[in-house]
């Protein structure tokens, strides 16, 4: 497919779907209600209170982290 220049890669970014602030808030709604729900899961991995950000940061450019990292308030 390549040869013929019908391949490509596109990236999706949320401008795409979202182009007006009520659409964002819709789009935010309409997931919130799904983590709710337990439709969607996520997994936190691990957690840092703030004032130890740079630790974060140091454990996530060493790919020492998995699921979802959390700063603390």
């Amino acid at each position: 497919m390549n040869t013929k220049g019908s391949l490509f890669v596109t990236r999706p970014g949320l401008p795409g779907y979202t182009r007006t602030r009520e659409e964002l808030v819709a789009s935010a709604r309409a997931l919130f209600e799904v983590v709710e729900r337990g439709t969607v899961r996520f997994r936190i991995g691990q957690r840092f209170p703030l004032e130890r950000a740079s630790d974060a940061h140091r454990a996530l450019e060493a790919r020492q982290t998995t699921g979802s990292t959390l700063l603390v308030v």
